[in-house]
């Protein structure tokens, strides 16, 4: 019994010196003050998903609006196309982004929003079941360029696809 006494003080202490640390980390050095106000230049971005807020919670305030800022550019989207070949996109998503054992990207249903922060979510951070998280292998401009290309992929396409249900939707009249 004394050992888990022993053990759990020690912990304790260790907590306690820990957030000490942390709390010196944002203060600025040699004063009293209150810990300085993080920039978005100091944190990692989030991208908000206010759809996903239970009512009554509060939205949190250090969210940022991601853009693309490559978006509409041409060339940007071009050189999105090499990058997809190159860093093996291909290889799960199908050539021209048709799909093979990952998702579509011609049919316009995006499984975790489609909008460019979205997107640049699932390439920098990956997803569940498959998608691995590039951030740290790729720069961030590589990756808007890929999400520049990719989100490209659907226009002008009339893709005749099955809903979530299953149910095959055929176009017709024309």
């Amino acid at each position: 019994m004394r050992t888990l006494g022993a053990f759990i003080f020690g912990f304790l202490i260790s907590a306690a010196l820990f957030m000490t640390r942390d709390a010196q980390s944002i203060t600025p050095s040699g004063s009293n003050t209150t810990p300085k106000q993080l920039t978005p230049q100091d944190t990692t971005r989030f991208v908000a998903h206010n759809e996903h807020m239970q009512a009554g919670l509060v939205v949190p305030r250090d969210t940022l609006t991601l853009r693309n800022p490559f978006e509409g550019d041409a060339a940007a989207a071009a050189m999105g196309a090499k990058l997809y070949v190159s860093y093996n996109c291909i290889d799960c998503h199908g050539g021209d982004g048709s799909g093979a054992m990952a998702p579509a990207f011609v049919d316009g249903r995006w499984h975790f929003g489609g909008s460019a922060a979205e997107v640049y979510e699932s390439i920098a951070q990956g997803r569940p079941d498959g998608m691995p998280a590039w951030g740290g292998l790729i720069d961030r401009n590589s990756i808007w360029r890929l999400v520049g290309y990719v989100r490209s992929l659907e226009r002008g396409k009339d893709v005749a696809t099955e809903n979530f249900t299953g149910k095959t939707v055929e176009r017709t009249g024309h």
